[in-house]
């Protein structure tokens, strides 16, 4: 297998204006062949889509879901014009968005908004576990990391599997929204309600609810 440098990712990222995880994806699949990587990237709407996202957005709309008058959910959705707001498709993916949301209750937008106490709180947390006590400090340090990482990705939206389709995140499937329909899209903010939310009850699975109306 091929060897993929930063210096290379780097390049690439350059090149096309692609993410650092497409980036260095691309260029495996490629073996390391920039030129190759640049092509793949523009087939896939990637190159373009990570360009647009430098635009601003400020038309689009706001969604709503509600799910058997227990679990409600609030989304805005921005896109550059009013006429992509009326676009079937662009409303179809506020709507996957909003489902989304009320199945899978992330707690952030995207890993920016993350106040830095509670990822040192999680950081806390998992460093005095006791199946870490003995190990190395470095080693501790990136499983401790690998753990902070993974749980911090379980809150965000856009790093989350799409409830309908787990192969792809919601960041992903918003990039090919971008390089179908020719706007830079993105997800501003959310609320989501629950029904007697802080009050003691039994437990559901409101996402195995949700699948189950959709079949």
């Amino acid at each position: 297998m091929t060897t993929i440098t930063a210096a290379q990712v780097k390049e690439l990222r350059e090149k096309t204006g692609a993410g650092i995880m497409d980036a260095k994806k691309t260029l495996t699949e490629t073996n390391g062949d920039i030129n190759k990587a640049v092509e793949l990237l523009r087939q896939k709407g990637i190159a373009s889509a990570e360009k647009k996202m430098g635009r601003i957005a400020a038309e689009g709309l706001i969604g709503s879901y509600i799910h058997n008058g227990k679990i409600g959910v609030m989304v805005e959705v921005n896109c550059e014009t009013d006429f992509v707001a009326k676009n079937e498709e662009f409303q179809q993916l506020v709507k996957d968005i909003c489902l989304h949301i009320a199945s899978t209750a992330p707690e952030f937008v995207s890993r920016d908004e993350i106040p830095v106490s509670i990822i040192d709180e999680e950081r806390r947390i998992e460093s005095g576990k006791e199946d870490l006590k003995g190990k190395p400090e470095n080693i501790v340090e990136k499983i401790v990391q690998g753990r902070v990482d993974k749980l911090m990705a379980e809150k965000c939206l856009l790093e989350q599997p799409f409830v309908k389709d787990p192969s792809i995140k919601i960041e992903d499937m918003i990039k090919e929204k971008i390089a179908k329909i020719g706007e830079k899209i993105t997800i501003r903010r959310f609320t989501r309600y629950v029904l007697g939310e802080g009050i003691q009850k039994r437990e559901e699975n409101f996402a195995e609810e949700v699948m189950k109306q959709m079949q």
